[in-house]
This record gives structure tokens, sequence and C-alpha cells, in this order.
């Protein structure tokens, strides 16, 4: 059972509680962020703010006396209407308090009807993402650095205290009594012991026993002086962990957006890719520091584009899906090396393409496309309603290549509730016997 510490907080020092609210919260944050998805709100979702959850999701456990049962001999302070030894009649079954939970409206229609929680962009992303990840996560070599942190830089002979290094000090200063050859605590103990033994026998005849004495006392006195002047630790040995803000490499990955703007293609099954693409940015955002995006469009012909031109700038004519595969490549070559960059594909079509270009298409994929990227990921655009199709030819070849590679996946999606499914089915995370 947690303990909920309700002091105040002016400071914000109570970070444990707010984990511990978050943790409670969880499932019921996710699900209002995934009805956030299926309602097209992602970016402004994506971005934090205020989400609002069923206030029972924050149920917290107590510890109360039970008024049903038991003798009570005892007056409340702030009581005027009882003493000790009255007898309380008890209420009648079900007549206790008024309630006011979460959905017990009253018939002036209050009641509490659910909890507005406020998260920033990092607390709901980590949230909305905890059970998914991303396929063959590899961390290429970085060229950029855009982040720093803290090393450690060796030592130093001057410091905060707080970083002494206790080892290195006591080493070095050890080193130092050596080589000056300060006494041991030992000898002055042994030299004291030896001089009163030598004056407790002093009353029998022995000669020279007084010059043993007097060269002890001399031995004693240069020792206690040497220990005085040579200290067990001297500001010379103080040796301070340092430690230097140094620039931190950035993984980075690359996005290509890939998608049939032809005819076909309605102003629904745009809006429907969007929602994928927006959905698979925001999750890598999430695991690399750096993203790029690239977004090529393609009929009879592929061009690169802005993300504006990419939704928004109607297209008309046929449908030759290799030129966005060659597109692709040729920005791939020019400017993202597959040995410096995480490169991953999301292609959205309707399935229309000549039937001549279909084989073109998985050759491309098989032998140039896949063998450089991390993902890659085809949604079909199908209709909805009334409006059913079999198997299209793109689709039928594309399943041969996703088959004999586990980098190409492909689903079907033909409303916006089917989004966040597909997505998680394809980014699920997978088991280590899997």
């Amino acid at each position: 059972m947690d303990i909920i510490d309700r002091r105040p907080n002016p400071h914000g020092k109570n970070i444990e509680n707010r984990r511990r609210v978050l943790v409670r919260a969880k499932q019921a944050v996710q699900s209002a962020a995934r009805d956030a998805v299926s309602a097209g709100r992602l970016r402004e979702v994506g971005q934090g703010g205020a989400i609002s959850i069923p206030s029972d999701a924050l149920h917290e456990p107590s510890l109360h006396r039970v008024f049903s049962s038991g003798v009570r001999d005892i007056v409340l302070s702030g009581n005027k209407l009882f003493s000790p030894g009255d007898k309380v009649q008890r209420p009648p079954s079900g007549a206790g308090g008024a309630g006011g939970g979460a959905g017990e409206a009253g018939r002036d229609g209050g009641g509490e009807d659910g909890f507005r929680f406020v998260l920033s962009r990092d607390e709901f992303l980590e949230l909305f993402f905890d059970d998914l990840e991303l396929p063959d996560l590899v961390k290429r070599q970085i060229a950029t650095t855009d982040s720093m942190k803290v090393s450690r830089a060796g030592l130093s002979s001057d410091g905060s205290p707080s970083q002494l290094d206790l080892g290195r000090t006591m080493r070095h200063s050890m080193a130092r009594r050596i080589g000056l050859r300060r006494p041991k605590p030992e000898l002055i103990e042994a030299l004291q012991a030896r001089i009163a033994d030598l004056e407790q026998a002093s009353g029998e005849a022995r000669p020279g026993a007084e010059d043993e004495v007097a060269a002890l006392r001399a031995d004693l006195a240069l020792a206690q002086r040497r220990m005085h002047r040579v200290p067990w630790i001297d500001p010379v040995d103080m040796r301070y962990r340092r430690f230097n803000v140094v620039p931190v490499p950035s993984t980075r990955a690359v996005m290509f957006c890939l998608m049939d703007v032809s005819g076909s293609m309605t102003e629904r099954m745009k809006d429907l890719a969007k929602q994928f693409f927006l959905l698979l940015h925001v999750f890598l955002e999430r695991r690399y520091k750096r993203v790029d995006l690239v977004f090529i469009r393609h009929a009879e012909v592929a061009e690169e584009v802005d993300e504006e031109v990419f939704f928004h700038d109607p297209r008309t004519g046929g449908t030759i899906v290799s030129t966005a595969l060659v597109e692709l490549l040729r920005v791939q070559a020019d400017r993202y090396p597959p040995e410096s960059w995480n490169i991953y594909v999301a292609q959205a079509s309707d399935g229309d393409n000549s039937g001549s270009d279909t084989p073109k298409c998985c050759a491309l994929l098989r032998e140039r496309v896949l063998p450089n990227v991390q993902y890659y990921a085809y949604i079909e655009i199908v209709g909805s309603g009334a409006i059913i199709r079999g198997e299209t030819d793109l689709w039928r070849g594309y399943r041969g290549v996703s088959e004999a590679d586990p980098r190409m996946v492909m689903r079907q999606v033909g409303d916006k509730r089917d989004i966040f499914p597909v997505f998680r089915d394809l980014f699920a995370r997978r088991s280590e016997t899997a």
C-alpha cells in the first residue's frame, strides 16, 4: 500500500508523489491518449497538455473506522449533542452519507465526472509508447553532436570538498610521510617504554645506564619534533575529482514518407496516411535525438516535396510506384549514407499500380532498398462502407517480399480507428525468444 504525502510542496520537491500518481493513472492516461489518436488530434496531444481521465483511476486506499459494527465509548471533539454513556441510534442500512463519487450526479446535476491531469510532452510520450519498440534499433556512426554531459576528467590538487577523493589523498599522504621519514607512533611508544624501564631499574648498579637513557631521550625528542614537522595530511596531498562538460554524439535517423497522390487517392485516404506518418514520426523522436523527414509523392512520376505540398497539393493521372522507390534511392545516396543513418520508410497507397510496374517495385525493394533500411512499413488504404475490393497486384507483390525479409511489414487500414491498432501491431515489443 502506498502512503501519500500530502504536505505542501512549494519548491517542487515532492517528485515521488507525482511518480506514484503517474503509475496509478498509467492505464487511464494511455487509454485517453489512444482515444485522442483515433479522433485525429495526435499533433496537439503529442505536445503534452491536459488529459481527462476517470476519477476512479486515481482511487487511493485509505484506513477508516467501521461504524456499522463494534462498540464505541468515545466522544469526538466538537460534539455538543452527546455525553459519555449516551446511546446513539445507528442509521438504517443504506442510509449513510450522501454520495458524490465518480459518476454520481446529485439532484442539481453535480458530481465528480473526471480528473484533469496535466502532462509534459516527455511524460505523455513515455506513457504513450511504453510497450512499443523499434525493430532493429541500431545506433550507427554519428556525425553531429547536439547534447552535452558531465564526464570524469582525472584529478586536481584543488576543488570542492564534496569531490575529495579520499583514496588518492591518503595514498599521496603515505608516500610523503615515507619519503620524509616521519616516525611511526609505534616507534615513539617503544622509546618511551624503554626509557621507563631503564628509569625503574636505575637503583641497580649498571654501568652506562644513564648514558643510554640520555641517548634514548635525545632520540625521543628528535622523533617527536619530526612527527610535528611532518603532518599526517598536508594540503599538497589533497586530490579532488575533476569533471568536464563534453559533447555527446546523438543518434540520428531519417524517415522517408512515400505516398500515392494520383487521382484514385481521395482526401480521406490521404488523411489516414497522414495520421500514420505523424504517429511514426513522434515514435522515432522518442528513440533518436535527431530525425529528418523526407516527403516523396508520386503519381506517374515521383518528386521530393515539402510537407504542405505532400499532403495538400492535388495531382491527377495514373500510378507508377517504382518512381517513388527510385527517388528514395537517389535522395538516400545523396544525403543519407546507410553507415551513418538509421533509415526508416513508411509507404501509403491505395494499391493501384501499373501491372507491368509491380515486378520492378519488388525487385527494387529486394535488391536495393531493404538492404539499407532498418524498417519498411507499407500500409494500404482500403475502401470503407460498401466499397470492398480483393487483393491488389501491389499487395500480392509486396507480400512475397515481406515474407522473405522481416524488415518489411504491411497492413491494411480502412478507418481512423484502425490507425493506432495497426501501429501497435507493427511496433509491439517482441519477446527475446520471438
